[in-house]
């Protein structure tokens, strides 16, 4: 646990297309944020519908830096596993016939 002083501080605000997005992020960090980290805390909270900040305390820089680091490691994971997941705007370019046109039945 830290002292009520913690000496370094430290918010990250991760601004998102969509508040659906945000939501999902904050539901994503918020179990990471609950969890005892040593010389380090975290709390994870809203700043506006498409606004997430996690805000950073520690007693020293290097736990401030490896706790960011940490975070900002969670949030790009969190992210690169929406655009993956998220459906295509337009259909695949696939053409199993390499630009020919299909033989006739």
């Amino acid at each position: 646990m830290i002292e009520a002083d913690p000496g370094w501080s430290a918010v990250i605000s991760v601004r998102l297309p969509r508040e659906a997005v945000a939501d999902w992020l904050e539901r994503a960090l918020r179990p990471e944020a609950a969890r005892e980290v040593p010389r380090a805390h975290a709390e994870v909270r809203r700043a506006g519908p498409d606004t997430v900040e996690i805000a950073l305390t520690a007693r020293d820089t290097g736990s401030v830096r490896a706790a960011m680091n940490t975070y900002l490691g969670w949030v790009h994971l969190a992210l690169a596993t929406v655009a993956r997941a998220a459906p295509p705007t337009e259909p695949p370019r696939y053409d199993p016939g390499g630009g020919r046109s299909p033989k006739p039945l």
